[in-house]
């Protein structure tokens, strides 16, 4: 059974930095793409950042590009996004997700599956 489970979720302030991590079990992690996505309040579910099997290839929403870095490790199977100069809009959950091939070939969350728990994610002004 696959289980993907965020953490580092928490509340900062405008400008500060957090870095979640996604912990997988059940699948072959080191032959899979993953992915971050974000639900903010009230908005669907919306691609944040994805990387390919071995990280060699990482993709972003052009809204977290430059802020945001996601990154793997395949030894631990833990996938990390590191999050800089967070701003307001970013408030959101956080959900990882595995891709179905090892290459990331689409970023809409139609696209991936199964999901983590989501982790929410708090930027006050």
């Amino acid at each position: 059974q696959v289980q993907l489970v965020e953490s580092g979720g928490g509340l900062v302030q405008a400008g500060g930095s957090l870095r979640l991590s996604c912990a997988a079990s059940g699948l072959t992690f080191s032959s899979a793409a993953l992915g971050w996505f974000r639900q903010p309040p009230g908005k669907e579910r919306e691609f944040v950042a994805a990387i390919n099997y071995n990280g060699a290839s990482t993709y972003y929403a052009d809204s977290v590009k430059g802020r945001f870095t996601i990154s793997r490790d395949n030894a631990k199977n833990t996938m990390y996004l590191q999050m800089n100069s967070l701003k307001p809009e970013d408030t959101a959950v956080y959900y990882c997700a595995a891709g179905p091939l090892a290459a990331v070939v689409t970023t809409t969350p139609n696209g991936f599956g199964p999901w983590g728990q989501g982790t929410q994610v708090t930027v006050s002004s």
